[in-house]
């Protein structure tokens, strides 16, 4: 019987973060907790490009053209951003279209998307999941970036 599980080793892997500007007061923080996470694992700050978009609906966009264009191979993508709900129905169209948009472009090029997007009723459980409360879910990204790409490499 064969056991598979990936490691926390960050040494020799490259990572682009995407990080919505939208909400900022919560992806700041997020963006904080997804470095923290690669820098304690070792990840050369060489290594980590970070990009800006809008807002959560441009990620999965610009996740499909990074890996595209071949310009900078990372060995794994980690998508951060946060969707708070208001009083449209605006919130459920984008937090959907935005987890489907990332599964398709890491399902459509074999490739490492990490989902870090936050989706909350209220800017305080936002806050709360970004290093208040209950951990911070782009530390958990990073940290499930790395573990796919030692799970990667370790089945080559």
């Amino acid at each position: 019987m064969g056991t598979f599980e990936g490691k926390l080793i960050g040494k020799g892997f490259s990572f682009a973060i995407i990080v919505s500007r939208f909400n900022d007061l919560v992806t700041k923080r997020l963006l904080d907790g997804a470095l923290d996470c690669l820098q304690r694992h070792n990840v050369d700050k060489d290594n980590i490009d970070v990009y800006y978009v809008p807002g959560v609906w441009e990620v999965p966009c610009l996740a499909n053209h990074i890996i595209k264009s071949r310009k900078k191979r990372y060995s794994a993508i980690i998508c951060l951003g946060a969707v708070i709900r208001g009083q449209t129905p605006h919130f459920e169209y984008v937090a959907s279209e935005s987890a489907k948009g990332v599964s398709q472009v890491a399902l459509a090029n074999d490739s490492i998307l990490a989902y870090g997007i936050v989706t909350a009723d209220s800017l305080e459980q936002a806050l709360d999941r970004s290093g208040a409360k209950t951990g911070n879910k782009g530390y958990d990204a990073a940290q499930t970036a790395l573990e796919m790409v030692n799970l990667f490499n370790e089945i080559k």
